[in-house]
Order: C-alpha cells, then structure tokens, then sequence
C-alpha cells in the first residue's frame, strides 16, 4: 500500500533540529553527539532533501550571527540608495574597511547555495566552521592589521509566493492570455508532479509557487562584484587591496578586471584563487590583464600534489600551485597559512620595488589608453 509523504515542515532553529556546534565547530547531534545524519528517513529523498535545506538556511543565518557577533563586521544594506518597498541584500565590512590606509582584504565565495561569510555549506555541516567558513580569514586578516570585505554575490533576489489565479472562478477579471498560459503551466507541473511522485506517495505535498524579484544592480554575482567595487573597495584609503576568490569568485573577479582593468590594476596588490573557474578566452579577458594576472595573481587549485606544488596550466594566465588537497571545497581551507604568506610577500616586493613599479604601471596605463 502507498504511504503519505511526511510533512515538509521543518524547524527553524538549530535547538529545534537537536543540533549545536560544539567547541571544536563541529556540528553534532545535542543527544546522541553524532554528526548529521542526511538519510534520516529511508527512502525519503525529497524529505531528506528539504530537511537538509533546511538546516541549511538556519546554517546561513548563524554564520551571519558569527560575522556580526564573534568577528565584529558591520552588515551593510545594498544597493546603498534602495527605496523601503525595494529588494535589497548586503555585504559586511570591518569597522576601518573604508578608512584604514594601509590594507583591504577582500573574500568573494563561488556559485550555489552558500552567501556570505561561507566557502561550502557541506563542509560546515560535515566537517567543521574552520573549514567551511571564511571566519578563519576574517580573524588572521583583522589580526593582522587588514580592514576585511565580505561580498555576498549569491543574493541576486527575493523570493515572494505567486499570486494565486483562480482560473475557473467566473469573477475572476484576468485576461485571457495569462489564464491560458497558467492552465498550461499547471497541466505541464502536475504532469511532471505525478511522474515524479505519484509512484511512491498516495499525497505528495505542493509546494509554493515563487517568484524572483532581482535586486538592482546586484542580479548575477559579476553585478555584485562590480557594485560592490564601486560603491566601496574604490572609495576605500587601503593603499594594498587583496581578493580571495574561491571557485566562480574567480569568475567575477576577472568579469571585475575586464569591466574597470585600469582601476582594478592601480589599487589591488595580489589576488588568491582557490580552485578558481575562470577561464581568460571564453571572458575574453585581454592580452594586458592576463599579463597582470601572471604577475599579480596565484591560482591554489585541487590536486593530491602537496600544497604549493607548481600544476601545469592549459591556460596563459596566473600560476597553478596545489592547494594540498584533491577536493574542490577544501581549497580555500587548506591553502590558508600560504595566502596569507603570498599576500605578506606581494606587499613586501610592492614596497621594495615602489617607484619603479608605479613608473611602469602609470606607463601601461597611459599605452593602453592610447
């Protein structure tokens, strides 16, 4: 006989889940102390699924709790003229972000669930906070006298549920196009529903029907990058700016550098990849910015050679070195202590090398504006 699926209806809090990171960052079971279980119903995908999207979205929120609470960064609302009614999102900034004159660090995540402040959402219910956040660069960073800059790239919009459309109701004043277009919407969705469904439960829930409403100039996380530069990484004092981009990161820096090179050359001093997707033909980024990344950037992708190993790239863009592990998430993790070292060193040959490097920058500016 077919069973009900179980509800859909999850906890919003970590307590109502039973779970707590304990003092090693690691999520665990506050009875039993056993880390997360996905298959917490056998089969059940759908519900496990949800269950862990769930957990997944409280995650988010405690991680932004983290950054405001435990790494004293202020959350900023962009874009920085929106109106009441309008979608809006946010980034979070130390307290000198802005105004020290010295160093900026900047951190931009890749693609996918996971928003400010995480490298992989997997990783911080799996494994630990350390690993799969990006506290442990926020703490070294502030330690070391940088101002910090947490983009947010994923937070393209808002979702709000469809409004319903009551095709049978004689009252109902919607013209005629929409009405034929939303019967042939539902016959298509409850077609696939049954397909997907109805074999396995007498009652598969509906979930809501949502909506996407963009957030001005911040659609797409190369918008954000672009947004968030200009807003607030150009108008900072920082003499050194510093990136570190993981993944699709990488992506929407080199999008930044093609949209506003000249900019981007004359304040960022060195840029960290980890397992970056970039890809310098298909951005069509041009013969002067691969050079500058060759110079100024470094690329920590996964490879089971030990960390900082030299990887052959394909590509005549910024050096490949090993992040130490084979695993797409961890790079960023485990390439920790060397871009730290790497950004140390960018600074110290800059400073070295001041006058004859500005020379030659202000000389290429000024070629390629010709």
């Amino acid at each position: 006989m077919k069973k009900d699926e179980p509800p859909l209806d999850f906890p919003d809090t970590l307590e109502g889940f039973e779970y707590a990171f304990n003092e090693k960052g690691q999520l665990r079971h506050i009875k039993t102390g056993e880390p997360f279980v996905f298959n917490y119903r056998e089969d059940l995908h759908r519900w496990n699924q949800k269950r862990y999207e769930a957990l997944g979205e409280i995650i988010t929120k405690y991680v932004y709790e983290l950054l405001e609470k435990d790494c004293n960064l202020k959350k900023i609302s962009i874009p920085v003229d929106a109106t009441e009614s309008e979608p809006k999102s946010f980034i979070f900034m130390s307290e000198d972000a802005l105004t020290n004159p010295q160093k900026l660090m900047v951190l931009i995540h890749g693609s996918g669930v996971v928003r400010a402040g995480q490298w992989a959402r997997r990783l911080i219910i799996n494994e630990d906070l350390d690993s799969g956040t990006q506290i442990p660069f926020i703490k070294r960073a502030m330690d070391e006298g940088y101002g910090v800059i947490v983009l947010n790239p994923n937070e393209n919009y808002i979702e709000v549920e469809k409004p319903k459309i009551h095709v049978q109701s004689s009252s109902d004043s919607s013209d005629e196009p929409a009405e034929k277009r939303e019967r042939k919407d539902k016959v298509s969705k409850e077609t696939k529903k049954r397909r997907d469904f109805y074999e396995k439960y007498r009652n598969p829930q509906r979930e809501k029907e949502m909506m996407q409403l963009y957030i001005r100039e911040n659609g797409s996380p190369e918008e954000h990058a672009i947004y968030v530069w200009d807003h607030f990484i150009a108008q900072s004092a920082a003499e050194n700016v510093f990136f570190v981009a993981h993944s699709y990161g990488g992506l929407a820096f080199v999008e930044l550098m093609i949209q506003r090179e000249a900019d981007v050359k004359s304040k960022v001093t060195a840029v960290a990849l980890t397992d970056s997707v970039h890809n310098v033909w298909h951005q069509e980024a041009g013969k002067t910015i691969r050079e500058w990344m060759r110079e100024n950037c470094c690329n920590w992708v996964s490879s089971s050679e030990p960390l900082d190993t030299s990887v052959e790239s394909m590509l005549p863009d910024c050096p490949r070195v090993s992040a130490g592990t084979d695993r797409h998430e961890l790079t960023s993790w485990k390439s920790f202590p060397s871009i730290f070292k790497f950004f140390t060193e960018a600074s110290e040959a800059k400073t070295s090398s001041l006058k004859p490097a500005l020379t030659r920058r202000s000389h290429r500016i000024k070629h390629e504006e010709l």
